[in-house]
């Protein structure tokens, strides 16, 4: 059985949706049950030159409609970056998910070799459709959603692997 590239990619990132809802419906926990100030975990970096827990949650949320999208050859729904709350943050990701259940297997072409552009401000970069999924669009993808786990985690959620990882089976 050949795997399809619907099936390597709306899924997976639907489930990464799912998850970081989850982290941070434990956040909206831990504010109101340690009181402290939602700005602080929204606001989180771990380094001063990296982007803070909002932006990396809008960051997950733009890489899994662009990434459905692009598959799909249709546009992404636009969103404005002006998230400034956790319960905000998690309309986002339902708008997200939203988007990604309106793409279906047909919808997405299992040709390897076609051509996938992406629009950086740098510069457009080229992809065949493989090598931008598995070598650009779920890295990415990944990268942000490690990034708002470790963000949360260092700002003492009792969150684990588990949380990460989500629901088996």
């Amino acid at each position: 059985m050949s795997l399809s590239f619907y099936d390597a990619s709306v899924p997976a990132l639907r489930r990464g949706l799912a998850v970081l809802d989850n982290l941070l419906a434990k956040a909206e926990a831990h504010v109101a049950e340690t009181g402290i100030d939602p700005a602080t975990l929204l606001n989180a970096r771990i380094a001063p030159d990296m982007h803070p827990l909002t932006r990396q949650v809008q960051m997950v949320s733009d890489n899994a409609k662009g990434a459905a999208a692009r598959l799909a050859g249709i546009d992404a729904p636009a969103m404005a970056d002006e998230e400034q709350s956790l319960g905000e943050l998690r309309q986002r990701i339902a708008r997200t998910i939203a988007f990604l259940d309106t793409v279906k297997p047909a919808d997405i072409s299992d040709d390897a070799g076609r051509t996938i552009v992406v629009k950086l401000a740098r510069g457009d970069i080229t992809f065949t459709a493989q090598s931008y999924l598995l070598g650009f669009a779920l890295p990415n993808f990944y990268f942000h959603l490690t990034t708002a786990y470790d963000l949360l985690r260092q700002q003492g959620l009792a969150i684990g692997k588990r949380d990460f990882i989500g629901p088996l089976g």
